[in-house]
């Protein structure tokens, strides 16, 4: 069974397709069925970026700048490993986050990584990147106002980082895993607050997990938006969101 299979087992029994989030005096918007199942594409996705990588690590300008990448929500450093591979042959220094399958934030979380940053940096004291799908965006952006002298970028996929955080089909599911409600996580957070990191949010009218004005941020909230024409799930995977990755990463040494 695919990896996904649960999670997306998880969101269809919940019944939040059908608009039913009881969680204060109105209810949240969420994205469209049809963009959710549009999820179950991964395969496809995977399938054309392992057909592909070649040409999507010529077609970006790597600088030799270490990137730290950061799984979503029940995702492993192997669902972003295409990712890596691709960003290492394009001449980018990446690398995951050695701290296995994401169950959710813990209080010890920003420290953690914390340990990881200093293990990449070695002697070089150079700041690290940070690449964040999803819940692992969140997780990117609280270690840069953590740790701020240590990060020289954000790149957000898909995050919900703006907005409701329950505008999303992944909310019950997140609480369900971690144990804590979506609103308040087991270390400080200022969600909507941008890190003084320059900041690009990576979002899509297709994502069908979370809200794209979620994802997108407002001004203020993140340094620039970039749409990209993929699911949830193919930010991780499909060549068109590893390919704004890489035009991510550019803009940001521009």
């Amino acid at each position: 069974m695919p990896p996904y299979a649960d999670a997306f087992a998880t969101f269809w029994k919940s019944a939040q397709w059908k608009g039913r989030l009881a969680s204060g005096p109105r209810a949240a918007v969420l994205p469209s069925l049809p963009h959710l199942l549009g999820n179950l594409s991964v395969p496809f996705d995977l399938a054309r970026t392992r057909a592909e990588a070649d040409r999507l690590a010529a077609g970006m300008h790597g600088d030799g700048r270490k990137i730290l990448l950061i799984p979503g929500l029940l995702a492993s450093e192997q669902r972003m490993d295409w990712m890596r591979r691709i960003l290492s042959r394009a001449g980018y220094d990446a690398h995951d986050w050695a701290m296995g399958r994401n169950f959710g934030p813990r209080v010890d979380s920003l420290e953690r990584i914390d340990e990881r940053i200093d293990a990449l940096r070695g002697r070089d004291d150079a700041p690290v990147t940070l690449v964040g799908w999803s819940l692992g965006g969140l997780y990117a952006r609280e270690y840069a106002k953590f740790a701020p002298l240590k990060v020289g970028g954000v790149v957000t996929l898909g995050t919900p980082f703006s907005g409701d955080p329950r505008a999303n089909h992944a909310w019950r599911l997140y609480q369900l895993v971690s144990g804590f409600p979506v609103d308040r996580p087991p270390f400080p957070c200022t969600r909507e607050q941008k890190p003084d990191a320059p900041t690009m949010a990576l979002w899509s009218r297709r994502d069908g997990v979370i809200l794209p004005e979620c994802a997108r941020g407002r001004a203020g909230e993140r340094d620039r938006a970039i749409e990209v024409d993929c699911t949830h799930m193919g930010f991780a995977a499909s060549p068109e969101g590893i390919a704004a990755v890489g035009r991510a990463l550019e803009l940001m040494a521009a």
